[in-house]
């Protein structure tokens, strides 16, 4: 992954989305490109056209919080976009070029025993790349579509390369932002992990929804929420999710999803529970559907 050129792309991105007005600068004559000029943000975050202009071209090495602080502020940051400029500048540089590890294919056995006691909720576990490395027979059970895919199971390579996706996910085009964001988060911790620089390159190249979207450069927490999917046994849940992060395994990511008590999506976790108890069974795959175009 190219430091400088994410860093660049960020940056300008989020300059475009902010007006002078927004800002209370004043505009004088028609504009060529939308946003700020790179004159407005230096002003605004108090350093020179100079300095900021080398900042934006991804030279971010060394550069103080303070200064951190005050481009964020200039480009009007939310707090997890702030979180992926501090990752960006923190990851520039030689220095940055250390080897962290892969991630590991496997979970702690405590953390697999706290899945397995979820009974009632689906749980899993998401490492840095997408992979599902773990999941309660009630988290397997409600993914089952991505458990049929060859090889491991991948939720990003799921949401954009599988026909099932968006009848799967009802909210097909929020997930599908999701992730993206997702994996932009990721590719500032991690830019030097050749698995998930292989994993964007083949999304990029074989999904133009994919491409679209990481040219965004959208980034967003993505902690806890609602999630609509239409399952291919139990038909459809509304399900909400928390995201907990493990303090020992800071590259693996516990998902659990629960229904409201009572509702008709409780009673679809329990015949899926049901379902998975029995063994489950193929489920249909309708090889000649198009990819996702949400």
């Amino acid at each position: 992954m190219d430091n400088r050129s994410e860093i660049r792309d960020f940056m300008m991105s989020r300059r475009a989305k902010v007006s002078p007005q927004q800002v209370d600068l004043p505009v004088h004559g028609p504009r060529r490109v939308p946003g700020l000029r790179r004159s407005e943000v230096a002003r605004l975050a108090g350093v020179s056209i100079e300095y900021y202009t080398r900042l934006e071209r991804g030279n971010l090495a060394g550069v103080s919080d303070s200064v951190l602080d005050a481009v964020a502020r200039a480009l009007r940051l939310d707090d997890a976009e702030r979180t992926h400029l501090a990752d960006l500048a923190r990851n520039c540089g030689p220095a940055a070029r250390r080897r962290r590890p892969d991630p590991s294919r496997k979970v702690r056995p405590n953390l697999q025993r706290l899945l397995d006691a979820l009974t009632g909720a689906p749980g899993f576990v998401l490492d840095r790349r997408a992979d599902l490395v773990a999941a309660n027979p009630l988290g397997r059970a409600l993914l089952a579509p991505l458990y049929e895919r060859a090889g491991a199971p991948n939720h990003a390579r799921f949401v954009f390369l599988d026909a099932r996706a968006a009848q799967f996910w009802t909210d097909w085009a929020k997930v599908a932002d999701d992730v993206v964001a997702l994996l932009h988060v990721q590719a500032a911790r991690y830019p030097y992990d050749k698995g998930l620089t292989e994993l964007i390159g083949e999304l990029s190249t074989r999904s133009d929804q994919f491409r679209t979207r990481w040219a965004r450069h959208d980034v967003r927490a993505h902690t806890t929420g609602v999630k609509r999917l239409q399952h291919p046994v139990v038909g459809p849940l509304e399900l909400t999710f928390e995201v907990l992060m493990p303090a020992a395994d800071d590259d693996q990511a516990l998902v659990v999803y629960c229904a409201e008590p009572g509702s008709a999506s409780a009673d679809g976790l329990r015949l899926l529970a049901g379902w998975a108890a029995t063994g489950g069974g193929q489920l249909a795959r309708p090889d000649d559907a198009p990819l996702p175009n949400g």
